[in-house]
C-alpha cells in the first residue's frame, strides 16, 4: 500500500470519528430516550396490574381460598380406569382442591395408585370394602367422613362427593367454594328428568325444587349435587351416611339441614354444571376370538 492510499484512509476514519462526535449528543438522546421510554411503559403497565388486582382481589388465585375436598369413591370395572383419567383432567383445573379417592376393596390396587402418582394432585388414597346392599358407597363414604374429620379443621375446606363417571364443569368448583353451611344447585339427566333439584333461586335461597322421585325428601337432592362446609362435620361428629335407599337425603338431614338452609348455586340455580351421565357398561364379547391368534395379538395391556 502506498502512502497516497494510507493517507486517504487516515482521512476518511478521521473524518468519520469527526462526524460521530458531533452527533453523538443527537444518538445517544434517540437510543437512551427510547429504552427510558420502554421502561416507563413497563413501570406504568406493572402499576397497571397492581391497580387492577387491588380493585379485583379474585384476579389473583389466593393461597388462603377454601379448600375442596372432593370424595369419590370407585370400583374394579372395566372402565374404571377411563372414567378416572377424564375426572383427572378435569381436576387438573381445579385450584386448592384435595382429592379424597377411596376404593371399595379389601386393598389399595396398583391401577388406582399409579394414576394418583401421574396425576399430579394432591390426594388422598383410602380403601374400605362395602357390604351394604342398598346403598353401595356407605362404607367408602363414611371412611372419606372419618378422614376429613381427623384431618380438616372446622371453615377450613368445602367438602364435595363426586361419582367418578360422571361429568363437571369447573365453574361448578368455584361457585361452592364459598359454602357457609350447605350450597346447592341442579343436576342434569338424573332422576328420570333432564334437571333435578332446585331450579328457582333468589339471593342465594331456593324458591322451587324440580323433582319427581320421593318429593316429600327433607333436602331432595342429587349425590353431586350439593356441597357442605367442613363446620358442619365437625358440629356433628357422629352423623354419616346409613343403610338407607335416600342416602343424601338422610345424611343431610342428620346434619340439621332443612330446605330453607340451602345455598343456591350455578347462577341462582339457572344453569347446569354437572351431568349424572353413568358411562354404558362395556362387555369385551369378541376378546375371545382375539385370544385364538396368539400372544402377538393379545399384549399385556393396562386399559
Amino acid at each position: 500500500m502506498t502512502n497516497r492510499v494510507k493517507l486517504r484512509y487516515l482521512c476518511a476514519i478521521s473524518i468519520f470519528l469527526l462526524v460521530m462526535v458531533m452527533l453523538w449528543p443527537f444518538l445517544s438522546m434517540m437510543v437512551f430516550g427510547r429504552m427510558g421510554t420502554r421502561k416507563r411503559k413497563v413501570r406504568v403497565e406493572m402499576d397497571t396490574i397492581a391497580a387492577e388486582q387491588k380493585l379485583n382481589p379474585t384476579a389473583l388465585r389466593s393461597a388462603k381460598q377454601q379448600t375442596i375436598y372432593a370424595v369419590t369413591c370407585t370400583y374394579t370395572r372395566i372402565t374404571q380406569k377411563a372414567d378416572l383419567t377424564r375426572l383427572i383432567q378435569t381436576l387438573m383445573h381445579v385450584p386448592s382442591l384435595h382429592w379424597i379417592v377411596v376404593e371399595d376393596s379389601d386393598k389399595k390396587t396398583s391401577l388406582i395408585k399409579k394414576l394418583l402418582e401421574n396425576s399430579g394432585l394432591k390426594y388422598t388414597h383410602l380403601f374400605a370394602k362395602n357390604t351394604a346392599a342398598i346403598f353401595k358407597h356407605i362404607q367408602t363414604l363414611n371412611i372419606a367422613l372419618a378422614w376429613i374429620r381427623a384431618n380438616v379443621g372446622p371453615n377450613e375446606g368445602v367438602v364435595y362427593f363426586m361419582d367418578d363417571d360422571n361429568s363437571y364443569d369447573i365453574k361448578l368448583f368455584e361457585e361452592m367454594r364459598t359454602t357457609k353451611v350447605v350450597s346447592v344447585w341442579p343436576v342434569g339427566l338424573v332422576g328420570g328428568l333432564l334437571v333435578e333439584g332446585p331450579i328457582e333461586c333468589k339471593n342465594g335461597r331456593v324458591l322451587t325444587w324440580r323433582l319427581s322421585w320421593r318429593p316429600d325428601r327433607t333436602i331432595p337432592i342429587d349425590m353431586a349435587g350439593f356441597a357442605i362446609n367442613t363446620a358442619l362435620l365437625h358440629q356433628h361428629p357422629d352423623v354419616n351416611f346409613i343403610d338407607v335407599q335416600d342416602g343424601e337425603s338422610q345424611f343431610l338431614g342428620a346434619l340439621g339441614l332443612t330446605r330453607d338452609k340451602a345455598e343456591g348455586k350455578g347462577k341462582d340455580c339457572t344453569e347446569v354444571y354437572v351431568w349424572h351421565t353413568q358411562t354404558q357398561k362395556f362387555t369385551p364379547g369378541s376378546e375371545g376370538e382375539m385370544l385364538k391368534l396368539g400372544p402377538k395379538y393379545n399384549p399385556i395391556i393396562e386399559v
